[in-house]
């Protein structure tokens, strides 16, 4: 699906900010960039751990990721009981959707 989809704008790949970075979700990503898949991160579950952890924790992340990307993809840190991040996300959407919006066709008379 994801390798296939030609109108995919973005995969939104969530990422537990409660840990450090796991191979996996490293694996998982650069098998996104090597089919050309375009991507951002969502850091989850802020709320479950203090703020500084999981900022520290997304850092980290973001650094692991340094290592392999020359672009690093905007990311989000969120919590679905406090709703962090949640207006920074559907802005973000809104704004893809903006710039992916096909044109009108000319209606008859």
């Amino acid at each position: 699906y994801l390798k296939e989809r030609t109108n995919l704008v973005t995969v939104f790949v969530l990422i537990d900010s409660r840990h450090e970075p796991q191979n996996l979700d490293l694996a998982f990503l650069r098998k996104l960039g090597e089919w050309g898949v375009p991507f951002n991160v969502i850091f989850t579950k802020a709320d479950k751990s203090t703020q500084r952890e999981a900022a520290k924790n997304a850092r980290y992340f973001i650094e692991a990721m340094k290592k392999e990307w020359e672009f690093i993809p905007r990311s989000f840190m969120t919590s679905a009981i406090k709703f962090l991040g949640r207006k920074d996300i559907l802005g973000y959407i809104d704004e893809l959707n903006q710039a992916f919006v096909l044109p009108e066709e000319p209606k008859g008379e």
